[in-house]
């Protein structure tokens, strides 16, 4: 039956092949819509003009990846023929073209549903600041269904949206993620084109993923990621399938001086949970002080960046301010104040403060924080319409400030009912990164609906053609001092083996860091290693920071596979500790510690 089956990629194209049409699928998202009753979602319904397109799909196509796959778009981005309003009638005008990311997902077979709803301008984190009923939270209608990104957001936490677009500025592709327990997919800036977006704050916006998996979300990722040679903005990332995160990720938490939940006992219970089932999985756990992220923050709306949204706006604040909603105006109308000094010196403020934070970000991979500090009733919001917005953007507001990437994801549920979410965050570029451990995190309710959430199979991970497998056997593995000099390289972890028992295992005199060396030996025995690929591009630089009596040769995996990995010239044995015994670098840093 159409009424059970899960808006998932996986269902959807099992449905298709074993027959069901596009145009079924498409009728059965708007009864799910016509159900929920719900008039805040969609600002637009583009009905008809997805049935058409259904129709025109013809036979199932497997090289189309989104082939008969309904979502929607947020009303600030364009889709050709359907207006765009950003939540302003005012200001509504008829696309004559898509964006450049709603094409690329339409040009793989994706049918849009419409444009839905946000709050105004996407200036917001709450999503009801707009003149249109606002969209119920799917879970639980005293909630706020979060922002900027509401329509967007409940689509697809109703089920009636396999995945949807948002935009990410402080948070609006997030904060709704976590509010209504589906994945928010926020892309280093640059990843996605803004061609075609309605700038909120053009330096800092991206559109986003809502999806109800985060292998659904990556998939979305992989297809839109594109290089917009238009787009100013626009930089190359790596869009290589997900795999299994590294086994030794070393992962920054917030100390607990600096955990906000805004004594919400439960959430802080429910995130260290989370962390606890990292560290048991192998993850390097550590706390550092987030107060100079939180200064970065306070920025966003109380510095010189809210003059961007003014700029965006333009003269709509002072020729016809009566078409803006109340609370947005207010907010824009504070960036007439601000002054070039004023704006010069934000800037010199952020570089001051993003020094300091990539100071105490320096040897993590990753970085975990709740997606928000707590929840938000709409009567809340309403006694208050600016104080609980900004709590919402507590773990948000600094991300697109300090050109981080990240993803929200479900944790599931908390022990009082309401759902867990954790954010992952990353260096720009190191997309990948943060999805993998997400993937291996997801779980609980996808969004309202009762459908089982799949466990995610990751690919067998393989280099790409423009990356190189490199074999690493000591201080370079995960979670050792010199991963960073893969990682930060864009090197991408593919699995951790054994090599072939041919091989012996030494100690290096000299150091820190300690070294090992790795001797081909046909009387040897099996050494654990990981392996990494590594961008082609950065191989050189690499290299270029390898010592003597280290190089770089082709080692034998115990697969039979060989690859290119660390070796050490005999000579230097003489002077080593023979660890062959012991069969892995990290079985000889454990002795040592002994």
């Amino acid at each position: 039956m159409l009424e059970d089956l899960p808006f998932t990629l996986e269902a959807l194209r099992e449905a298709y092949i074993e027959g069901v049409s596009p145009a079924a699928v498409i009728a059965e998202a708007f009864r799910r819509l016509d159900q929920t009753d719900d008039p805040g979602i969609f600002l637009f319904e583009a009905r008809d003009a997805a049935l058409s397109e259904a129709d025109r799909l013809g036979t199932f196509d497997a090289a189309r990846p989104l082939w008969g796959i309904p979502f929607v778009v947020k009303d600030n981005i364009d889709v050709a023929g359907m207006p765009t309003t950003c939540a302003c009638p005012d200001f509504k005008y008829d696309a004559k073209s898509d964006a450049f990311v709603v094409k690329l997902l339409r040009d793989a077979g994706a049918i849009c549903l419409g444009k839905t709803n946000l709050d105004q301008f996407a200036t917001g984190l709450v999503g009801v600041r707009t003149p249109y009923p606002v969209p119920r939270n799917a879970l639980d209608a005293e909630i706020v269904p979060g922002g900027s990104s509401s329509g967007s957001a409940v689509a697809v936490a109703r089920g009636i949206a396999a995945f949807s677009l948002g935009t990410d500025t402080a948070g609006s592709g997030r904060v709704p993620a976590a509010l209504n327990s589906i994945v928010g997919l926020k892309p280093s800036l640059g990843a996605f084109s803004a061609s075609g977006l309605v700038p909120a704050c053009r330096t800092l916006d991206t559109i986003s993923v809502f999806a109800q998996t985060v292998s659904d979300a990556w998939a979305v990722f992989e297809l839109a990621a594109r290089y917009d040679a238009a787009d100013p903005y626009a930089r190359p990332v790596s869009t290589a399938p997900l795999s299994k995160p590294a086994p030794h990720l070393r992962i920054a938490i917030p100390s607990a001086a600096t955990l906000q939940t805004s004594g919400d006992t439960v959430q802080e219970a429910h995130f260290r949970e989370t962390i606890a089932n990292l560290a048991a999985g192998g993850a390097i756990i550590e706390e550092i002080d987030l107060t100079p992220f939180y200064d970065v923050a306070e920025l966003l709306y109380y510095g010189p960046w809210v003059a961007e949204r003014t700029a965006a706006v333009g003269e709509r604040l002072s020729k016809a301010p009566e078409t803006l909603h109340p609370t947005t105006r207010e907010i824009v109308g504070a960036g007439l104040k601000v002054t070039a000094v004023d704006t010069f010196n934000g800037i010199y403020k952020l570089k001051e403060l993003r020094a300091i934070c990539e100071a105490a970000f320096k040897g993590f991979d990753l970085l975990c924080v709740p997606t928000i500090p707590t929840f938000v009733t709409r009567s809340e919001i309403e006694a208050d319409p600016i104080g609980p917005n900004s709590m919402l953007g507590t773990y948000t507001n600094f991300v697109n400030l300090l050109d981080m990437c990240g993803i929200a994801v479900p944790t599931g549920v908390r022990s009082d009912g309401r759902p867990g979410s954790l954010t992952i965050l990353a260096r720009a570029g190191h997309d990948g990164a943060a999805a993998s451990l997400a993937a291996r995190l997801e779980a609980g309710a996808m969004g309202a609906t009762d459908w089982a959430r799949p466990a995610f199979k990751p690919l067998d991970a393989a280099a790409n053609p423009d990356e190189i497998e490199i074999v690493v056997c000591g201080a370079h593995m995960s979670g050792l001092p010199l991963n960073h000099e893969l990682t930060s390289r864009g090197a991408r972890f593919i699995k951790a083996c054994n090599t072939a028992a041919q091989y012996r295992f030494y100690a290096l005199a000299g150091g820190p860091p300690k070294r090992p060396g790795l001797v081909h030996d046909t009387d040897g025995a099996s050494i654990a290693v990981e392996v990494w690929a590594l961008p082609k591009h950065a191989f050189g630089s690499f290299m270029a920071g390898i010592p003597e009596p280290l190089c770089i040769g082709t080692v034998t995996l115990e697969d039979g596979t060989r690859a290119k990995g660390f070796l050490c010239e005999a000579y230097a044995t003489k002077d080593a500790i023979e660890i062959t015994a012991l069969g892995s670098w990290r079985a000889y840093i454990a002795s040592k510690a002994a």
